[in-house]
């Protein structure tokens, strides 16, 4: 099974450009006002709306921390923090916010048996 995650935005212009040039995301389809991008294996989308769902978190995961912290230096001008570990869940994080002000995530899973504690 597969699934798309669809937001209504008034920025269609702008978030196709931070999403591809920005985030790095692919266009998987163009279907005029509204667009899919694929980052992965996940598929998220954006349709030119009246109204905004600036509601939720995009999350984007990579295999190493490394790579999150490469992600924080391209994003620190709109980032809410450095990248940090998370003491309640397993993962290193920051979050950032698109053109629109919707939150977005990018994150690192701890192997669960090795590096994060269990305590």
């Amino acid at each position: 099974m597969n699934g798309i995650v669809f937001f209504q935005t008034k920025m269609l212009p702008s978030l196709k450009k931070f999403y591809l040039e920005k985030v790095g995301c692919r266009l998987w389809m163009n279907q005029g006002d509204c667009l899919i991008f694929k980052h992965g294996d996940f598929l998220f989308g954006f349709c030119q709306r009246e109204e905004a769902d600036c509601n939720g978190v995009i999350t984007f995961f990579f295999k190493t921390k490394k790579t999150v912290n490469k992600r924080y230096l391209q994003f620190s001008e709109i980032a809410d923090k450095a990248p940090r570990r998370n003491l309640h869940y397993p993962i290193y994080h920051f979050f950032a916010r698109d053109p629109e002000g919707r939150k977005i995530e990018f994150q690192y899973f701890y192997n669960l048996r090795s590096e994060y504690p269990k305590s």
